[in-house]
């Protein structure tokens, strides 16, 4: 057992949220006890309550890791895509679809709002910026200049769309309702319908 005494406040709590992390992605459910997660840290059951109050404060401190790493991964997808704002948008879904695919407990989990409701954790501070920037990859300089409400609009269909697949995709529902159904030509054809049906383009002045 970990000799906490010697641990300073961060690496204790790292060490916590990162058994959790672990858990979370070998048993793929969000399931999992204070207990589990200080067995796996190698702390004393009682451990996890000096640094979390609460079993939801812990489990969204693993999620925050979880949203984290969803946001690299959407990023770096849309990478791909380099100036074309539509291969952008294709090459975030698919990154994001995947991550669902790869990591379904852990993509369950940060969603789970039910269950991190009341937590005291700031997960908007990570997840209202993914959503922006995502929002953001739709949006093109020139040409017309729609209101900021058409543009959440647009960027809230397109995420709705890729999320429904991606939530269907991780937990196998999609490979029972479409057995033959590619999961990259759906999120591809998906986003470029969006991206067409809905033109968002934005002429808003922005900083040099």
């Amino acid at each position: 057992m970990v000799d906490t005494v010697y641990m300073t406040t961060d690496s204790v709590r790292d060490t916590l949220v990162q058994a959790g992390v672990e858990l979370i992605e070998e048993s793929e459910t969000t399931d999992i006890s204070l207990r589990a997660i200080a067995r796996r840290a190698g702390v004393s059951h009682g451990a996890p309550r000096h640094w979390f109050p609460t079993h939801q404060r812990l489990l969204a401190a693993i999620a925050a890791e979880g949203l984290h790493d969803l946001a690299a991964a959407v990023r770096r997808g849309a990478e791909q895509g380099a100036d074309d704002r539509i291969a952008r948008a294709v090459g975030a879904a698919r990154a994001y679809v995947d991550f669902a695919v790869d990591r379904p407990a852990m993509f369950a989990l940060v969603f789970r709002h039910d269950l991190l409701e009341g937590s005291g954790a700031r997960l908007r501070d990570t997840s209202q910026p993914l959503f922006r920037w995502w929002r953001d990859t739709i949006v093109a300089p020139g040409g017309a200049s729609p209101t900021m409400p058409d543009i959440d609009a647009g960027a809230l269909r397109l995420w709705t769309a890729v999320h429904g697949i991606a939530t269907l995709s991780s937990t196998t529902a999609l490979a029972l309702i479409a057995p033959t159904a590619d999961v990259g030509d759906l999120v591809d054809s998906t986003v470029r319908a969006l991206m067409v049906e809905t033109p968002m383009v934005d002429t808003r002045p922005r900083p040099e």
